[in-house]
């Protein structure tokens, strides 16, 4: 089916071309003459590699779920490689960014949790790879290339499974999903690894072990504010973890919690400077469909009801009570929809989601086991977020998938060397260097 779209002026921004496009696609695939809903994605080309219309298209999936496109002030990492081949189109996946949102302000209109919960079952991997497709036709492309990182690895095995031959080639970086078996196991694997990257984050900075604690038993007892006015927890602290799953970002952990404590009449108390640095990587006000919608990323036939929450029972020293309590990664608690303000008003619609049994497949196995299209995928082999083993295993199951494995980096690797990863992926399944 063709979709109405729309697109802007190029706009010029550092040596770039930049073009905004609407898409109008249907909000439940099935029913394509149904609902409507708007999909952003925005264009990035360099003139002075080539003219536009010269330039094959390269589709971004970014992380997530929940997470927008990249907005881009200039070429640079992975991008500065890809402009030198590719028109770039950054998707803004439906629920975030510039497309229709999804949050608790337009969910309220949606009517009650249950309607909440069967809106959102349409923004999941099979859904965004739909979209993609008629945003494809929309743009008057033969089968492009695709790049997924992280989430974004996921909705491209997804791509590979639905929609092959939209696809020339795939390039995936920290997001080979597991194909089959419960939740369970991707946290009992993740689990591990970042208990893992805890001990090698506190043997570098062993002045943090007792920090981490102090700070801990300090929230028991003394109420600690964030910016938007909830409460600081123990377990919500924890989530500073997000800085293990990269190299450098490691080491901003440190950082935060030098400026955590500073004397007051009152007593020791935590800095507005520390708190304001929490709650940046403790809200979920910017991208809330990440609660919601982040372990629906491993139902295929089942509910997981709340897979991270039950297996962190089997993991005493992940607990906030805990005598040395550790920092978590990714996972999502269904206390988060108590303690978030952003997330409060959607607490039984993360319920209903959680325990939503007949969620359909995201893959195909058998197509992928046929696969005919070139796909690269860099394997992180620390990786907090996508296990390595696991990873190695869905590699194993997709016909020809080429797999280059990586100790140097950890999840956000494209943050460090993007144009050396990207460069390398795309000789591999182009079959030699950089074309």
């Amino acid at each position: 089916m063709s979709v109405p779209h729309t697109a802007s002026e190029p706009l010029n921004i550092r040596g770039m071309r930049v073009v905004e496009h609407r898409f109008t696609v249907p909000l439940d695939h099935s029913v394509p003459d149904g609902e409507q809903i708007t999909v952003f994605a925005r264009e990035y080309w360099n003139p002075e590699v080539a003219a536009a219309g010269d330039l094959p298209w390269l589709l971004y999936l970014q992380g997530g779920p929940g997470g927008k496109g990249n907005r881009l002030l200039q070429f640079g990492g992975w991008t500065k490689a890809a402009s030198r081949h590719f028109r770039i189109l950054m998707l803004d996946q439906r629920g975030t960014g510039l497309s229709t949102p999804a949050n608790r302000q337009t969910l309220a209109a949606r009517g009650d949790a249950a309607a909440q919960a069967e809106y959102l079952t349409h923004f999941r991997a099979d859904s965004i790879i739909a979209d993609a497709e008629l945003i494809r036709t929309a743009l008057g492309s033969g089968p492009w290339s695709i790049y997924g990182q992280s989430y974004g690895g996921f909705c491209a095995l997804t791509y590979l499974s639905f929609a092959p031959a939209g696809v020339k080639e795939a390039l995936i970086t920290g997001g080979l999903a597991p194909l089959w078996g419960p939740a369970d196991r991707v946290y009992q694997a993740t689990f591990a690894r970042v208990a893992a990257r805890n001990a090698e984050y506190f043997a570098k900075y062993p002045g943090d072990r007792e920090l981490t604690t102090r700070i801990a038993r300090h929230l028991d007892t003394v109420p600690e504010y964030l910016p938007d006015g909830s409460r600081l927890t123990p377990g919500r602290f924890q989530m500073a973890g997000s800085f293990l799953g990269g190299n450098t970002r490691m080491d901003g952990l440190h950082y935060l919690l030098e400026e955590s404590f500073i004397p007051t009449p009152s007593g020791p108390r935590l800095s507005d400077t520390f708190l304001a640095g929490l709650w940046q990587l403790a809200e979920r006000s910017t991208n809330p469909l990440y609660a919601l919608m982040h372990e629906s990323i491993y139902g295929q036939g089942q509910a997981t009801n709340w897979a991270a929450w039950r297996v962190l029972q089997s993991r005493p020293d992940f607990r906030p009570d805990a005598a040395e309590p550790l920092y978590t990664g990714e996972m999502v608690y269904p206390w988060y929809f108590d303690e978030d303000p952003a997330l409060v008003p959607l607490k039984e619609t993360a319920e209903l989601l959680a325990a939503k049994a007949d969620w359909p497949a995201l893959y195909d196995v058998g197509q992928l086991a046929r696969n005919t299209v070139p796909v690269a995928a860099a394997v992180y082999t620390d990786d907090i977020y996508v296990d390595r083993d696991l990873s190695l295993e869905t590699a194993g199951a997709v016909k020809g998938l080429q797999v280059w494995e990586s100790a140097d980096f950890h999840h956000d690797g494209i943050a460090d060397d993007g144009e050396g990863i990207f460069t390398r992926l795309l000789g591999m399944v182009r079959g030699g260097p950089e074309q």
